[in-house]
């Protein structure tokens, strides 16, 4: 299977064909263990989303000051890094990217989350405060695997 990136066409992006990387996980595993190689590829991709706040709760219910900002991908985006991610995955699922946000670029991982069917990017104060976001802020992110 080939990698996916999205190009924007006029309001709506659309996926096209950018590499031709391996998605076989047992492929994957043969080309890194076997022929000490990592597979190519993986994808660009830039989309829009909300930034949104995650608070954490107590035992007992009552909200506590734990917090996190996230950035939903879902949808073609998310479809995208699913396929490229086989061989690439750690901890719970997770995918590990490079992301830039305006002038702000940093490595991270993106994780899997069956609520939205994609993944979440968790986006650091440092960055936040870096580029002025906060929470509902519409936000063009640019991710690559």
């Amino acid at each position: 299977m080939s990698g996916v990136a999205l190009e924007r066409r006029g309001e709506r992006e659309k996926p096209v064909t950018t590499n031709n990387a391996p998605s076989d996980p047992e492929l994957i595993r043969f080309l890194r263990e076997e022929l000490g190689e990592e597979p190519a590829g993986g994808g660009d991709w830039t989309f829009t989303g909300p930034m949104w706040l995650w608070r954490g709760n107590a035992k007992d219910g009552t909200p506590t000051k734990t917090a996190w900002h996230f950035i939903t991908i879902d949808g073609d985006v998310a479809e995208a890094i699913r396929a490229a991610a086989p061989g690439r995955t750690a901890a719970w699922g997770s995918v590990y990217v490079s992301v830039t946000i305006g002038a702000t670029a940093w490595r991270t991982s993106v994780f899997p989350s069956k609520n939205v069917s994609g993944y979440l990017l968790p986006v650091k104060a440092s960055v936040r405060k870096a580029e002025g976001l906060s929470e509902g802020d519409a936000v063009t992110v640019r991710l690559t695997l």
